[in-house]
């Protein structure tokens, strides 16, 4: 989108008593506005962010009105002039260049120039006597010279002599664009409405709108089968996860594993000798959620990972577990923070009828409330001081929503590019909520979103609604509690086609490794979304170099992600009809349609699906009369297409998917052709 020139804002006084009848402007329905302006909308650095509004006022007046903007701290305002849309609906854009809370509000008056210059070309037009207007236009312009200084000034003096001359002259001179521009400049704004509110949007760094992770366990990078593996271990495991693309490395808890009540392999109550325990089961005499397992190393092994990632420009990203074992010294140190049953001990957590013996919730309605509030928060600064910016919370909608508001703003005052990642699996309201307190992105339904209607819908409302304004969604096709049952029984196309979906779908993804890529989709018994063998309760010794291993294939999805802007954001992404269930298509572009990305996927993993694509001609570029070349990124195979349905065909046995690059065909003087 064009850029919208930016003046300052003169601070001229609010109007006041008898002088606010004089205001006609009324300004309704801005958007975004979160919650009537209880919580921020949300952008990274360098996003555009656009605003509208209803503006409008009695009679027939022509308005104006400004977009403006102001850094936290910065009590001066920039202006942002706003275009009118339909039906007195206006917008204005501004860009945001750095991270931090940002305010906007709309200001909108009667223009009484641009009233009479549409009213003196009206009458010239009708071939009517404007001697008088010509006068009241060089009145118009004499006060807007008062306002103004230097050569402004001169040219405003200069222009309203004009129109006090010949009539000829005067006419070419009052409809004249310069003019227009430089009263633009100068307006007179005394009877000017400005909207109630400041709102505000919070500024995060790009890595909020776009990343790629990979999750793996560090007590199973060990090479020896059946050893605990430790962090130098996971440090030498970053070229493998490097190769792949992902920028991004999340570790589940690190801490120190408790013993009482700890579950043995596939979640049984009774752990063996030898059981390595779950590593959210957090808290021994070692240490709690400051500590880092023995057996993993030590604080020093860790900051090493976090350096060493970083020559591979890779984030290591941390796991908040606020909940504790029997073991953790919190229990000894601050009974008070957890609830206690009649008998007086300690409640442990219950989802009827499982027992999770081995895990206390911590109690956010006790009487140490605010103690332990700052304690948390001083185990995400800790962490932050080792180097961590990233942090994946988990089950935050077990947590008041008090706290995340607090915590997430009190670290980001010492640590503004911190980022945080809400594991809510919850429903849809507590997922938005937390994501209006401040968490930068959001686990989805997208797991559990297979057919064409699902996806369609659900992508819709979360990118094509207010919802886009607060909420980043971050797709997973499994985790470690998760094996959903289309992976379980589509084999390794259903793997291709879930990894393809979640990483153009979504500008943020993640996979659990190496589940994921060596395509692990044996479930504990029938029905459960449970792994066999989980990681979760063992260490487990993945062989890297198995056959049929998607590395390759994912390197080659998420270098793709990098090479085109357009699936680093997710507001451009629309949908396309295809004539066939099976098969869904989207596409995604960049403002400038300089880059567009159209996605064909077929859904079903067991046969070949075809159908024909319509795709549109507005917002695409597509001139009917003209073909255009289709490059599959995936294949780099290229096709010549013309007019807006095409045929497609995907075979699941060897890719379920395109990803293709449009690129018009450009014509020379030479005598060729190329595309772009």
């Amino acid at each position: 989108m064009k850029k919208q020139p930016k003046l300052q804002t003169i601070n001229e006084p609010t109007t006041t008593g008898l002088d606010q009848g004089r205001s006609r402007v009324a300004i309704e329905n801005v958007k975004p506005e979160i919650d009537c302006g209880r919580f921020p909308a949300k952008r990274t650095v360098g996003e555009s962010m656009s605003v509208e509004a209803d503006i409008f006022a009695d009679g027939h007046d022509a308005l104006s009105a400004l977009l403006l903007y102001r850094k936290e701290g910065v009590s001066r305002w920039t202006e942002i002039p706003m275009q009118p849309l339909v039906n007195d609906r206006w917008r204005g854009a501004f860009e945001v260049q750095e991270i931090g809370d940002h305010y906007y509000t709309v200001q909108a008056w009667v223009d009484r120039f641009k009233t009479w210059r549409q009213g003196l070309a009206k009458k010239v037009e009708a071939g009517q006597d404007v001697a008088l207007e010509l006068l009241a236009g060089a009145e118009l312009i004499e006060l807007a010279a008062k306002r103004a200084a230097g050569e402004d000034r001169k040219s405003l003096n200069h222009f309203s002599a004009i129109l006090r001359g010949d009539p000829s002259a005067a006419i070419q001179s009052g409809l004249d664009e310069a003019l227009a521009i430089l009263m633009e400049k100068y307006p007179d704004r005394r009877w000017a409405v400005t909207y109630d509110k400041e709102l505000r949007v919070n500024v995060e760094r790009g890595k909020a709108r776009f990343s790629t992770w990979y999750e793996l366990f560090p007590r199973s990078c060990a090479g020896t089968p059946g050893a605990h593996g430790t962090l130098r271990d996971c440090t030498e495991r970053l070229p493998y996860v490097a190769g792949m693309g992902f920028d991004v490395l999340y570790l589940p808890p690190i801490h120190p594993i408790g013993y009482s009540f700890r579950k043995g392999k596939n979640n049984v109550l009774e752990a063996q000798p030898g059981d390595v325990g779950s590593p959210w089961a957090i808290g021994a005499k070692e240490g709690g959620h400051k500590a880092i397992h023995p057996q993993l190393g030590s604080l020093a092994d860790f900051k090493r990972l976090v350096a060493e990632a970083k020559k591979f420009d890779i984030e290591i990203a941390l796991d908040i577990a606020f909940q504790c074992t029997p073991d953790h010294p919190y229990v000894t140190e601050h009974p008070e923070w957890f609830r206690k049953r009649p008998d007086g001990s300690i409640q442990y957590a219950e989802n009827p009828p499982k027992k999770y013996q081995d895990i206390y919730p911590l109690d956010f309605e006790s009487e140490g409330w605010e103690e332990l509030w700052n304690e948390l928060k001083s185990v995400i600064l800790f962490w932050c001081e080792q180097g961590v910016r990233i942090f994946r919370a988990d089950n935050p909608h077990t947590k008041a929503f008090a706290f995340w508001e607090w915590v997430i703003g009190e670290v980001k005052k010492d640590y503004p590019d911190a980022l945080f990642l809400a594991e809510a699996f919850t429903r849809p309201k507590v997922m938005y909520r937390l994501a209006k307190l401040g968490f930068s992105q959001s686990y989805t339904y997208f797991t559990w979103r297979n057919t064409k209607s699902e996806l369609t819908q659900y992508f819709t409302d979360l990118t094509q609604t207010e919802v886009s304004d607060f909420f980043r969604p971050n797709l997973w096709p499994n985790t470690p509690d998760i094996l959903t049952e289309y992976l379980q029984f589509g084999g390794r196309p259903a793997f291709m086609t879930r990894l393809v979906l979640a990483a153009t779908l979504g500008a943020n993804y993640g996979i659990y490794g190496p589940a994921f890529e060596l395509c692990e989709n044996v479930p504990r018994e029938p029905g459960s979304e449970e792994y066999l063998n989980s990681e979760k309760y063992e260490i487990k010794h993945w062989d890297l170099e198995k056959e049929g291993s998607l590395r390759e294939f994912i390197a080659r999805v998420n270098r793709i992600r990098r090479e085109n802007r357009a699936l680093q954001s997710d507001r451009s992404l629309r949908f396309h009809p295809v004539d066939n269930p099976e098969i869904i298509a989207f596409s995604k572009r960049t403002e400038d349609p300089s880059n567009v990305i159209v996605a064909v996927v077929n859904l079903d993993p067991h046969h070949t699906q075809s159908g024909w694509l319509d795709l549109p001609a507005e917002g695409l570029g597509l001139d009917p009369d003209q073909p255009f070349q289709m490059h599959d990124l995936l294949t780099d195979a290229r096709y010549l297409w013309q007019g807006r349905r095409n045929f497609v065909q995907l075979d699941p046995q060897s890719v379920p998917a395109q990803i293709f690059r449009m690129r018009h065909r450009i014509h020379r003087e030479q005598d060729f052709d190329y595309f772009m």
